[in-house]
């Protein structure tokens, strides 16, 4: 297995630090608002990542954090007259909700910045204490020119940083890339006791204090949405390695970024969308199916058109797994003949496929290629008379590699006793060549949203 390390710019083996486990942190959302498609895009990769890594054996502990203290946070508690809390506690339960929607399990670990404060503390101490940040006035700095390796993942000097640095009108910087680790507390803002005084942490810390309270101080895979690499990421290094002295991660793993319609997505060109808005007109499952139909590491455009396809991608995944749920549920109890048994073995092929380049960096895209030639091949070689043993082994297979994704967890639905009643209606006007009424029932149904399939193992149904 490989993935390609933001740190080393190069694909590399992956060997955990400890043999059959894995650690793994990526960032979470400020919960201030409800999460856009951009944020759901890397969600949804560290959803599949971790349960890919569980599927190849690993014992893998995620957690992915909620930033629950920040400026816009207490800004819209203050818009709404309302607590911080509130708000952030409001936001975190929506997050679930809309990650739920999106196939996207919960973390093992979903720590909070206010539940972790006496750990941040406790790490900004350390870091004055060992002479890498500095008190100014009430804040708290950590001192970049301290750390001689600042840059590393951005691949830039502290020279060309401090050059392409926006000049801040702030005296109590000794650097202009210098970061607040510690900040004073303002007028109406949350706050907790320090040795600084009361204030509250700055962005940067938080991950790396809750990284290593939950994980420990060198962690296995780290990653989150492109845009975090400079300055979060590379804060957090800074901060992290100058504290423990040792390896922050061994893997930097970086999503690449979403734009709708070719434009960056931004509320000023009104093409901006949360996953509730694409849910009033499309089944989740289909952004979920959009996302993972690209490699992660490429940007990725978002539009309606787009979207549509993959629908239709996906429609024909259900249609499979419909199909041979209807052979498992009608065929008859029979031997396999040496010829069905021959097909069966030959199945494996596409597991070994499938490993093998979601093992190549992730790549989800190709996996979906397999899962694509897998349910063609059986199409292809199924029927009513195929034996019950054969149809249970491919379907097994077909849903363990769809589920590795988190796809196809419909089950299938019940319909309506008045839509059963006209299946059957429709059914006996075929049989009697009454096929204007046949084909006003097939119409009607349509209008409910059902579409009907004639197939040569009866009819099929499936709701649009």
């Amino acid at each position: 297995m490989k993935f390609y390390n933001t740190l080393t710019r190069k694909k590399e083996e992956f060997i955990p630090l400890i043999a059959g486990k894995v650690k793994m942190y990526a960032c979470g959302p400020t919960v201030y608002n409800y999460f856009h498609i951009g944020n759901a895009r890397t969600f949804m990769v560290f959803d599949a990542l971790r349960r890919y890594l569980k599927y190849r054996g690993f014992d893998v502990t995620f957690v992915q954090n909620f930033t629950d203290v920040d400026d816009k946070i207490i800004n819209k508690a203050k818009e709404e007259g309302v607590s911080p809390e509130e708000i952030s506690q409001r936001f975190i339960d929506a997050y679930f909700y809309d990650a739920d929607t999106l196939g996207i399990e919960k973390a093992d670990i979903h720590p909070k910045v206010t539940e972790n404060m006496v750990e941040i503390i406790e790490f900004v101490k350390e870091l004055v204490d060992k002479g890498y940040a500095y008190q100014s006035g009430g804040d708290v700095y950590f001192d970049v020119s301290k750390y001689k390796e600042y840059g590393k993942l951005s691949k830039q000097s502290l020279e060309d940083l401090q050059a392409g640095a926006r000049i801040e009108i702030n005296e109590q910087k000794r650097n202009p890339l210098d970061f607040a680790l510690w900040k004073e507390v303002k007028p109406g803002e949350p706050s907790w006791e320090s040795p600084w005084g009361l204030g509250r942490p700055g962005w940067h810390i938080e991950c790396s204090a809750m990284s290593k309270k939950y994980l420990g101080e060198t962690i296995d895979i780290h990653g989150g949405g492109g845009d975090l690499v400079f300055p979060h990421h590379e804060n957090e290094i800074a901060q992290s390695e100058a504290c423990s002295g040792r390896p922050f991660a061994k893997y930097w793993l970086h999503v690449g970024y979403l734009n709708v319609d070719n434009k960056k997505m931004s509320k000023s060109l009104n093409n901006f969308f949360t996953p509730r808005e694409i849910a009033e007109e499309f089944d989740l499952e289909n952004l979920r199916f959009f996302m993972l139909s690209a490699h992660y590491r490429n940007p990725i455009n978002f539009s309606r058109e787009l979207l549509e396809s993959a629908k239709n991608g996906l429609d024909r995944l259900y249609t499979g797994k419909n199909n041979l749920e209807y052979l498992l549920n009608n065929s008859e109890d029979l031997s396999p003949v040496a010829e069905e048994i021959k097909w069966t073995q030959s199945l494996v092929s596409y597991k070994e496929r499938f490993n093998e380049v979601m093992d190549d960096d992730f790549n989800t895209a190709d996996g979906i290629a397999v899962i694509f030639d897998l349910i063609r091949d059986i199409n292809t070689n199924i029927s009513e008379k195929t034996a019950k043993t054969v149809l249970q082994e491919a379907y097994d297979l077909f849903m363990e590699l769809t589920g590795v994704l988190g796809l196809l967890n419909k089950e299938g639905e019940v319909l309506e006793e008045e839509i059963e009643r006209l299946i059957e209606q429709r059914q006996n006007a075929r049989k009697e060549k009454n096929f204007a009424l046949s084909d006003k029932i097939r119409d009607d149904l349509k209008k409910k949203g059902i579409v009907l399939e004639d197939t040569p193992q009866g009819v099929k149904w499936r709701r649009i």
